[in-house]
């Protein structure tokens, strides 16, 4: 399957016009953190490196064709000393599917804090996940073969009070990376949306639902790299009318808070024929 460096590429078109090819997958539909992924590509490539991206705003409109090209046109809504904003649209067949508002800021001096990571098994006592899964369900590490991801199992999840569908995560790419940070940004926003829909349905273990991403916002909060283990923090506050609302809080090895998300889902009852 295609590495995070085939999957994230796009081709420069005409200065704020970029297209992403065809790469190889499984899926009948675009994975969705490909197209936020390589979105978030085109904006970065329009911004003056001295700003950082903070966070992204993005709608998953119509499912995309793996087999096919996405168009990624880029809008520069602000240049400021502070902060830059970048809308994204990624076009196939003339329609839209995805849509994602970007903000980029060059860095200032504030007071500082964090919450404290979960005290949990770390990544080394827990087995990978290729060699866990179901038959009917390796086809999933196929897909993101390049992924180490080690699921914590749910009787050693660190849990909240009042946390009704917790998950957590341990993941970081197989391979070295680029030391572009910007890269690693951008590899953690196509990571993002792999398994945080799936916290929805710790509590209703078994229960056939048809699944797809709605929206998704996240918020980079400090350096990582995604080539070293991260804690994907999960849990789905709430759900109900056939959708899900999930979100996960991702930590480095050394405890620090480097990223935060928040995504609506689908996860619908399937309809009769």
């Amino acid at each position: 399957m295609a590495t995070i460096e085939e999957a994230l590429e796009v081709e420069r078109l005409e200065r704020d016009i970029f297209r992403g090819a065809a790469t190889e997958s499984q899926l009948t539909r675009t994975f969705g953190g490909q197209v936020a992924g390589r979105a978030l590509v085109s904006a970065v490539r329009t911004v003056d490196s001295a700003y950082q991206v903070h966070s992204l705003h993005g709608y998953f409109l119509r499912p995309g064709n793996p087999e096919a090209p996405t168009i990624y046109q880029v809008e520069r809504i602000r240049d400021g000393r502070s902060f830059c904003t970048r809308r994204v649209t990624g076009v196939q067949d003339g329609e839209a599917i995805f849509t994602m508002a970007a903000s980029f800021h060059r860095g200032d001096v504030g007071p500082e804090h964090q919450d404290v990571m979960p005290v949990i098994e770390g990544p080394e006592n827990l087995p990978d996940a290729k060699t866990t899964l179901s038959p009917e369900r390796l086809w999933a590490m196929r897909e993101w073969e390049h992924w180490d991801i080690r699921t914590v199992p749910q009787d050693q999840v660190a849990r909240r009070e009042g946390t009704v569908s917790p998950q957590q995560v341990w993941f970081r790419y197989r391979h070295p990376l680029p030391d572009d940070p910007m890269f690693h940004v951008c590899t953690l926003a196509y990571m993002s949306d792999m398994t945080l829909l799936g916290s929805s349905k710790v509590t209703h273990p078994g229960v056939p639902t048809q699944d797809a991403s709605l929206d998704h916002a996240m918020w980079f909060l400090r350096p990582f790299r995604a080539d070293e283990w991260l804690l994907y923090d999960q849990s789905s506050p709430s759900a109900g009318f056939g959708r899900a609302l999930t979100g996960g809080r991702i930590w480095d090895r050394e405890g620090n808070l480097v990223a935060a998300v928040v995504q609506e889902g689908l996860i619908r009852t399937p309809r009769q024929a």
